[in-house]
């Protein structure tokens, strides 16, 4: 068919000078579109892994934290929110391009850099405040026994055993993060319905509350915002973002012939057993990144503003708000809003907990296999982790009740902020470094005939490291100025 263009008068016909303008603009606009199409469909094919990574930051620690700031400042700590979360996918996309240029993760690169007492102290910090927020959870939804309810979060780790095979099949692997994604969805919507339900609230004051305030360096607000960004930036997770990438490398590595498929991941006595070529960190890197930063801005950062406005907005002000729990927020939103705003926040927070529950047993998997060699079966691990986790729960909650639980769950988010500073070091080390980050990348022949492999350098680039080590300043001065408040009894 010939491409003819509309005539300027009706009566003369087309002017053919015009033909090539018209096919050039219709061929440019099939190609975008064909290329548009190729690239969404490629990028489709990263999805998954972000949303692994973005239950770190809607797990219970983040609800307890968000609730306490919003009944105790209503939005003025939103900022906060947003700055921990733009630090997450800082440290984040760090770990993926250190993932995807080594092929180690974060607890494999450090074996011999991090003392094993570190790994120890924080996964049990991590591990209890999962649990103790799920058995809270299930505590509002029903009402059954504590050790029941501890109990029930083992469940987990069956979907881990059946799915979770990052050297085997990739199908295996998708059906899990659909299940995942699956659950932060309903998590997302769920906070869609609770926001719906808030009425009488000022715009400008909720979008003011995204600007720093000098309520972020009072005492107890400094206490507040130290423990939304050891719950936002979870130490643990900066593991898992760094091991979650390396099944997809394998995987283009293998389909173009590469690479065998019986090549196991990690390294064995030092030596590396996966190594990413050139062309498949080129192919993977930046739709990983992308897929992360798409995560975390459009849930992550939604779930954690819509807990902290919730409770601001339904606590703040209010007899008893200040002081009102994860227990009392449910109490006080069946009560002043509706039954159903209750049962949805609990179903939430109970969402939360099993996706986090799920995702802290492939954390620990992956410290205690890269850092110490320490390979166990996630149903022993789980269950020993939990065994402890159960225990502290029944120790608090039969020494000082259900407000117990709620302050130690506060407390172990703050540990977590004390710990990052430790556990996100070797990470900008590594990044930062020619030594570590050189990927081979072909032979090449020099004038006697021999074979030499070319070598390409892929270390931050400098503002990308002056930002870094700012934002790990920052953490540092924020947890330094706590704990000399906490030891002159202000926080």
């Amino acid at each position: 068919m010939k491409c003819l263009a509309r005539s300027d008068t009706p009566h003369e016909p087309p002017s053919r000078m015009s033909e090539p303008a018209w096919c050039l603009f219709k061929s440019f606009f099939k190609s975008s579109s064909l290329h548009c199409t190729h690239s969404l469909a490629k990028f489709a094919r990263f999805v998954g892994p972000g949303f692994l990574i973005a239950v770190a930051y809607i797990d219970p620690g983040n609800y307890s934290t968000d609730v306490s700031a919003g009944a105790d400042f209503k939005y003025a700590l939103l900022f906060i929110v947003l700055m921990s979360n733009l630090f997450a996918i800082l440290l984040q996309s760090l770990c993926i391009k250190l993932g995807t240029e080594t092929g180690l993760n974060l607890a494999e690169n450090c074996r011999e850099h991090l003392p094993r007492w570190l790994v120890y102290i924080l996964y049990v910090f991590a591990e209890a405040a999962i649990v103790v927020g799920s058995a809270i959870a299930l505590n509002l939804l029903f009402k059954i026994p504590v050790v029941a309810r501890c109990a029930i979060t083992l469940l987990d780790v069956f979907l881990l055993l059946i799915f979770w095979r990052p050297s085997g099949s990739m199908w295996g692997l998708r059906l899990f993060e659909y299940f995942i994604m699956a659950l932060v969805l309903a998590v997302a919507i769920c906070f869609c319905i609770q926001l719906s339900l808030i009425k009488d609230q000022s715009i400008g004051e909720l979008f003011r509350g995204y600007l720093p305030s000098s309520t972020i360096v009072k005492s107890e607000g400094l206490y507040q915002s130290c423990g939304i960004l050891g719950a936002t930036v979870m130490p643990h997770f900066l593991f898992l973002g760094s091991g979650v990438v390396q099944s997809r490398l394998k995987e283009l590595d293998v389909t173009e012939g590469y690479v065998n498929s019986t090549v196991p991941l990690g390294s064995n006595d030092g030596e590396i057993e996966y190594r990413p070529l050139i062309h498949a960190i080129h192919a993977c890197l930046k739709y990983s990144i992308i897929e992360l930063v798409l995560s975390l801005f459009t849930f992550a950062l939604f779930v954690n503003s819509a807990i902290l406005i919730v409770a601001g907005s339904s606590l703040y002000d209010v007899p008893g708000g200040a002081s009102a729990d994860l227990f009392g927020i449910h109490q006080l939103l069946s009560s002043s809003i509706t039954p159903a705003a209750g049962l949805i926040f609990a179903l939430a927070l109970l969402l939360s907990g099993i996706s986090a529950g799920i995702i802290c047993t492939m954390a620990g998997q992956m410290i205690s296999e890269g850092m110490l060699k320490w390979s166990i079966r996630p149903w022993l691990r789980r269950l020993i982790t939990r065994s402890i986790s159960i225990i502290s729960s029944i120790v608090i909650a039969a020494a000082v009740g259900k407000k117990g639980l709620d302050q130690t769950l506060n407390a172990t988010q703050v540990v977590l902020s004390v710990i990052l500073p430790f556990v996100s070091a070797p990470l900008i080390w590594f990044t930062s470094f020619n030594r570590y980050m050189t990927v081979p990348a072909e032979l090449t022949s020099e004038g006697n005939g021999e074979m030499e492999i070319k070598h390409i350098h892929m270390r931050n680039n400098l503002v990308t490291s002056i930002i870094v080590v700012l934002v790990w300043l920052i953490i540092i001065v924020m947890n330094v100025a706590l704990l000399v408040l906490i030891a002159m009894g202000k926080a």
